[in-house]
Parts: structure tokens; C-alpha cells; sequence
């Protein structure tokens, strides 16, 4: 009877860990969103501190510089805007004002508890968002942030709500992040964040109160600025080229290999590494069932916010590049505004049971009601993310129907290939050399 106790006991004890592992977590990438505009006011003093330290003869020769200056700031209130609106249309899926004062020794024993004993910790298994290869890594936010992605289900676009049976199993306890109403102004440090008409953006609640925040690491405020840059690549004419080199092969292979897409039992697609969520509903508007699944939480937040409160085309202006002074050939290049999103989701004719649900691939998709769920599975810059990428492609084998297909595109960059010093977790990833674009699987990997 005691032993029963103490392990419902402990049971308990983790619960409360992870719960509280999981709001700090949240709480890390909402105050790295909400310390942009701060972290981007550095940036302009730091070239207006070098900018007085160089003579005066060059000076004269970069005389439009401090108006550049005043530019960039009025660049940055703008996507302080966009992301403040986006955050007070954002619903916690978790408790924001529990309790986090958990000691650090004990969450790192109960860690070490479970790897000795064989157990996934909260820390194994995570995979690099495949949206976020060009420009930052996922490392510190897999570490922080994989429970919550776990429970997590974003971007339920039909404007009839999906009755919870027609979700998989897998997230049957997840929250619904289709988001709620404009609330009351927000104010950051004091300072508006106001559009290009001066508008001011709003709080959505006691969570995003200034004592709810926690100080991040400038890594984390990078994470926001690619996420920032991505939207142009998903969500802006300006992305269609690179669109049509990658989401357009995987759409015709689509077509080609399942004609007959009726209303009635449409195919089921999922799109592990989704990112922003655009080729997911690409997908869904080509007749199917489509599921995103995305591991990044700045990810997850951006897409839910474009996939369920654009109410225009272009309703978002944003200023993706100011951010790097590197491969502009002039100023004008480099403050150049994009419009967001190219389309409207809501009338884009998707599929009813289009969704997005969040959580690293390995964890969610090993359940075993996810075995033989799909139809297809397409991975577009996703496999490299793998630890292991022989797990993947038995996690892909098991979850397709019999006949089922995976398609892939993208490089063979392996994320965790050369990484020293750790578990040699991708042992089997550097020997593979090469992948093709449509791969039918039957049965289990032998």
C-alpha cells in the first residue's frame, strides 16, 4: 500500500514539475516576442554609438544616416504592432499564473531519474523546426519547450467548429488555440507599439503582464526576428518563387497520385516540420484532410495568429529585413515593407479537418492509434531535423496506411551530424546520401 502511495506520489511530484517546466517555458518565448522592440532599439544605439566614432570626412560621406536611423525605428514600431496584436489574440493552452518557483535541483534529480531508469525525459528526442534552417537554431527552445508543444492543437480553419472526436487521439487533450477577441491596449515598458497609422495594439490578459515575463537571452529575441523573416517566405507574394520551387513538386505529386479526391472520405495528409502552416493548407485546398505538425512554439503562435485572424489580403505590413545589413544593394531594399498574408485563409477553400498540432514528431506519432492513420505523409526540409533518421522513417512507415506514400524534398543537412561531446544519437543520420522525391511505403521498415 505504501509503495503505491509513494508512487502516486511521485506521479504527482512530475506532474507538477512538468506543468511548471511548461509555463516557464511559454512564458520564455512570449517575453522574447515581447522584448523585440527593446532588443531592436539596441541595435540602432549600438550603430549610432559606432556611426560618432568614425571621422568626420566619412561622416559627411553617410550624412543620410541618422534619418536612416529614424527610419528603422518607425520599421521597428510597425512589426512591433504585428507581433503584439498576434500575442493578444494568443490563448495560452496551459495556467500562465502558476506557480513556477520549483527548485532547479529538483527538476534536474527527476530528469536523471527517468534517464537512468530508460524513461524519454521532457529534454529527449527534440528536432530542429525544418522552418527555421536558414537562419537560427532550435536548439535552446527543444530543451525548453517540448510538453508544451506536445498538447497542442492550432489552426482549426472551417468556420463550422470540428467536432473533438474527428482529432486524433494523439491530442485528444490538447487545448483549441482558435483564437478569441481583440482585449484592452497593451502597453511594453511603458512604450505603444503602434501600426503605421498609430494605432495601438492590446493585452490579451494578466499573462502578458510585465511581472508574468522573464529576462531572455538575445538568441531568443533572434528566434523572433526569423520568425519574421519566414512570414515573407509562407505568407507574402514575395515568397511565391520560393513557394513554387519547393510546396509546387509536392502539390502535382499530390494530384498526380491521389485523382479522385472526394468530398465525402478525402485522403488524409500529414506535413511534419510545418512551420508556418502555408503548405499544410496548400494541401488541405488540393481536397485533403491535411494535419501540420510543427515542433517551434514561435512557429505555432505566428501561424495560428495568420491562419485565424486574417480578415484581408495584405491586412499586416511588416519590415522583414531590417534586421541585417548584409546583401542590400541599397537602403530602400533593406526598409522595403511586405504585406501579409498574399491570400486569405478563411476563403482559401481548404478541406474541413485542416489543423495544426504541435509537438516534436518522435513523441507525438509513435501512439498507437496514430498507426495507419495517413494516407500521406509529406516532409519538406524535415528529415535532417532527426536525431535519428532511421526513427523517422519508421514512425512514417508505421503511421501510412497500406499503399500509403511519403513524399520528401529537401537537403540532407543533418542538423545533429557533427555534434560532439553528447550522446552519438545520429550515428546512422551522416551514412544515408541520398533521398528521392516519392517514396511508397508498405508494411513496417525491415
Amino acid at each position: 500500500m505504501s509503495t503505491e502511495l509513494e508512487e502516486d506520489e511521485q506521479r504527482r511530484r512530475q506532474r507538477k514539475i512538468e506543468e511548471a517546466l511548461e509555463v516557464k517555458s511559454l512564458r520564455r518565448i512570449i517575453s522574447a516576442y515581447l522584448n523585440y522592440p527593446e532588443a531592436a532599439e539596441e541595435d540602432i544605439k549600438r550603430y549610432e554609438r559606432s556611426f560618432k566614432k568614425i571621422p568626420p570626412v566619412h561622416k559627411a560621406l553617410l550624412s543620410h544616416y541618422p534619418i536612416k536611423y529614424k527610419k528603422l525605428r518607425r520599421c521597428i514600431s510597425v512589426n512591433s504592432f504585428f507581433i503584439f496584436s498576434m500575442l493578444q489574440a494568443f490563448e495560452p493552452p496551459i495556467d500562465m499564473s502558476q506557480d513556477v518557483d520549483i527548485c532547479e535541483d529538483t527538476i534536474v534529480e527527476n530528469t536523471t531519474e527517468q534517464s537512468h531508469s530508460g524513461e524519454r525525459s521532457t529534454f529527449s528526442h527534440q528536432s530542429t523546426s525544418s522552418s527555421e534552417r536558414t537562419c537560427c537554431s532550435n536548439h535552446g527552445e527543444a530543451q525548453a519547450g517540448s510538453n508544451i508543444m506536445h498538447k497542442s492543437v492550432v489552426g482549426l480553419m472551417s468556420k463550422q467548429e470540428i467536432p473533438k472526436e474527428d482529432l486524433h487521439d494523439s491530442v485528444s487533450e490538447s487545448c483549441d488555440l482558435v483564437l478569441g477577441k481583440e482585449k484592452e491596449a497593451y502597453k511594453h515598458d511603458g512604450n505603444d507599439a503602434s501600426d503605421a497609422n498609430g494605432n495601438v495594439s492590446s493585452t490579451s490578459g494578466d499573462w502578458l503582464d510585465p511581472s508574468m515575463q522573464l529576462n531572455v537571452p538575445l538568441v531568443d529575441v533572434d528566434k523572433v526576428r526569423c520568425i519574421i523573416r519566414n512570414i515573407v517566405r509562407d505568407w507574402a507574394a514575395e515568397g511565391q518563387k520560393e513557394r513554387d520551387q519547393c510546396y509546387k513538386p509536392i502539390l502535382e505529386e499530390l494530384d498526380s497520385l491521389f485523382p479522385n479526391r472526394d468530398g465525402k472520405s478525402p485522403p488524409a495528409c500529414l506535413v511534419p516540420g510545418a512551420g508556418l502552416g502555408r503548405l499544410a493548407l496548400e494541401i488541405s485546398c488540393l481536397g485533403f484532410i491535411s494535419q501540420g505538425n510543427e515542433f517551434s512554439y514561435y512557429m505555432m503562435i505566428c501561424s495560428s495568429f495568420i491562419l485565424n485572424h486574417s480578415q484581408s489580403i495584405g491586412q499586416w505590413t511588416i519590415y522583414p529585413w531590417i534586421h541585417s545589413n548584409c546583401n542590400s544593394r541599397s537602403d530602400s531594399d533593406q526598409l522595403r515593407p511586405v504585406s501579409i498574408p498574399d491570400i486569405l485563409p478563411a476563403s482559401a477553400g481548404i478541406t474541413e479537418g485542416f489543423s495544426m498540432c504541435g509537438g516534436d514528431f518522435v513523441e507525438v506519432y509513435s501512439e498507437s492509434c496514430q498507426i495507419g492513420m495517413w494516407d500521406a505523409v509529406v516532409t519538406c526540409f524535415f528529415i535532417d531535423t532527426a536525431h535519428n533518421i532511421i526513427e523517422y522513417i519508421e514512425i512514417i512507415s508505421r503511421i501510412l496506411k497500406d499503399g500509403g506514400v511519403w513524399i520528401n524534398l529537401g537537403p540532407l543537412l543533418y542538423h545533429f551530424a557533427d555534434m560532439y561531446g553528447q550522446e552519438d544519437v545520429s550515428l546512422f543520420a551522416s551514412s544515408l546520401k541520398a533521398c528521392t522525391l516519392t517514396h511508397s511505403l508498405k508494411g513496417d521498415v525491415n
